[in-house]
């Protein structure tokens, strides 16, 4: 092979890695062979909120029951909630222990019962979501999932109340 055509070949070998080096964090960042798609947006989602418990607040489990967060599944399959923890501002955390399915909702209450798909409770003593708070969901990992903020965060980073 004469000199000059060792150079080409040379070049054009080159040129190819560089585009495929250059190609590799496209495809390899998970969006999609290349493509640039958004990430997905989460399935599971915070719903409606009530905060301090309305009527008369007087500590009974009643009470603590009329504060709860929903958390709503907008997809179509069936999400394992295990290990997923809801927490306010002051770190007090629910964990959950079920499988949401799709298209649904489960209320998060505050005080005693009997858990069910619809309803499930911390067994707590006393009120978790104050005038101004964040509720925050995180997965199984830690991954924050999402947050709802109100009160005099509402001009925040967070969303507003629902």
């Amino acid at each position: 092979m004469s000199r000059s055509a060792r150079r080409i070949t040379a070049t054009v070998l080159a040129s190819g890695a560089l585009l495929a080096a250059a190609a590799l964090p496209a495809t390899a960042d998970g969006r999609g062979h290349g493509h640039n798609r958004p990430a997905p947006r989460p399935t599971v989602v915070l719903g409606k909120i009530q905060h301090e418990s309305p009527g008369r607040d007087n500590g009974s489990n009643r009470s603590l029951n009329a504060e709860w967060v929903t958390v709503t599944n907008t997809g179509r399959h069936a999400v394992n909630l295990r290990g997923w923890t809801l927490t306010d501002e002051s770190r007090r955390s629910y964990t959950f222990d079920l499988r949401l399915a799709g298209r649904s909702s489960v209320r998060v209450h505050t005080g005693a019962g009997r858990d069910t798909r619809h309803d499930v409770y911390q067994n707590r003593r006393g009120h978790v979501w104050d005038s101004r708070d964040t509720a925050t969901l995180r997965d199984n990992r830690g991954h924050k999932v999402d947050s709802e903020s109100w009160g005099r965060h509402r001009a925040g980073g967070h969303r507003g109340n629902r």
